[in-house]
């Protein structure tokens, strides 16, 4: 079974990763476990590119659930284009999506998936409102 990326959605950052021989499995492809990796790494330079650190104190976005729909094998070397968008946005969570294809083939769609964010306390382990400044730059 596949979950749908929705059509209506906002691309906000491109990564480029390269994959790594120690990426693979016994079969000679990319172990699929390692897909949740390039999201999280599509999703940091993303979080990072607008100015925020990763890491916060008191607050911060977590990972509520995630997925991914494998489509196509990929195996070492080659760069993974990791394309992160945004879909519903929420006063306390984020719907986002990766679709991921290989810098030589970028419209040949190779994995996707998505996570939804939600900001949290981190003192209380409660969901909280976005501060205004992250609110807005999710819109």
């Amino acid at each position: 079974m596949r979950t749908p990326i929705p059509d209506e959605k906002k691309l906000v950052h491109e990564s480029i990763i390269p994959l790594r021989w120690g990426d693979m499995d016994a079969f000679s492809h990319i172990n699929n476990t390692v897909y949740f990796r390039y999201m999280e790494q599509g999703r940091i330079h993303w979080i990072e590119s607008l100015g925020f650190l990763a890491k916060v104190a008191k607050e911060g976005a977590l990972v509520a659930n995630a997925f991914c729909n494998f489509y196509i094998p990929v195996s070492y070397p080659g760069d993974l284009l990791v394309r992160t968008y945004t879909g519903k946005i929420g006063r306390t969570s984020a719907d986002t999506y990766n679709v991921m294809s290989l810098t030589s083939a970028p419209d040949e769609v190779v994995a996707a998936g998505g996570a939804t964010l939600v900001w949290v306390n981190l003192e209380t382990n409660r969901p909280a409102q976005w501060p205004d400044a992250v609110y807005q730059l999710l819109k």
